[in-house]
């Protein structure tokens, strides 16, 4: 796999701390009464309770991280989560948390050398993935319930960004995607409208024969006899798609190019 990589290109960092906040305490309202055992669709095998688990307890554990400051990775994910005894519980105890990430967040320098999974290895990639894992599961959590709320554009295409960006590192629990290989084919993400703040933003990933990479933004020139596969649609719709809540073949996509590449992208980067 090729380790050429576009550059990370962050929000400000206040803008993942007071995120942070206000996606987890919409998620805590939209579970709150909810029946814990209620299925989440988009996450197979999981009811509403392990969903509720799931965030409040990677929130906790971001926030160790980040009061560490680890250099290495973590031996352990052990770290004190006070989870109530009951599932009808959860909800407040994931929102009774938001101060305590809301301080470690403030307490910390984003551009502080420590251990991440991907590529930036700072401690602005902790709270970035935070808030992502936080967005995409409210958007869960709302459809296992039957709701659906906006995506705000300018965090769903950085959201893009941070998915495409630290894919290739994704191996170490994701294995399919280090098979993910082509012939030289392209694929292209685009942003369609100016709700990103610049209209046709755009993430181009090569499929190479010994893996793939995503161009450094600017990068032009196709190889010969290169194959082109474009994704055109909302940033929000784009990353629900790039997270396997939504399918190209919905209208909301645009695409042209061959599906099969489409296909074998999505096979091999589910996780």
């Amino acid at each position: 796999m090729d380790s050429t990589r576009a550059a990370v290109h962050p929000l400000p960092y206040t803008t993942y701390q007071q995120a942070i906040e206000q996606e987890t305490a919409h998620f805590a309202e939209v579970v709150e009464g909810v029946d814990p055992a209620t299925l989440v669709p988009s996450c197979p095998d999981w009811t509403v309770a392990d969903l509720t688990q799931h965030v409040g307890s990677l929130q906790r554990w971001f926030s160790t991280l980040l009061t560490r400051l680890v250099q290495e990775p973590p031996r352990s994910r052990e770290v004190e989560l006070g989870l109530p005894d009951s599932a009808h519980d959860y909800p407040r105890w994931v929102a009774a948390g938001i101060p305590q990430v809301a301080a470690v967040l403030r307490a910390t320098d984003p551009q502080a050398p420590m251990w991440a999974w991907g590529d930036d290895q700072h401690a602005r990639f902790w709270a970035r993935r935070m808030l992502f894992e936080t967005l995409l599961h409210r958007v869960d959590a709302e459809r296992s319930v039957g709701q659906e709320s906006p995506v705000d554009p300018v965090l769903a295409a950085d959201g893009i960004d941070e998915f495409l960006v630290n894919l290739p590192d994704a191996h170490l629990f994701a294995p399919a995607v280090a098979q993910l290989k082509g012939d030289g084919e392209t694929i292209v993400f685009q942003c369609a409208g100016p709700d990103t703040g610049g209209s046709g933003e755009e993430w181009r990933v090569r499929l190479e024969a010994d893996g793939f990479r995503l161009l450094p933004r600017g990068e032009d020139g196709e190889p010969s006899g290169a194959r082109t596969t474009t994704v055109r649609a909302q940033a929000a719709d784009l990353l629900l798609l790039l997270y396997g809540r939504r399918s190209y073949q919905e209208a909301a996509f645009d695409v042209t190019g061959e599906s099969e590449t489409l296909d074998r992208w999505f096979a091999h980067t589910a996780f």
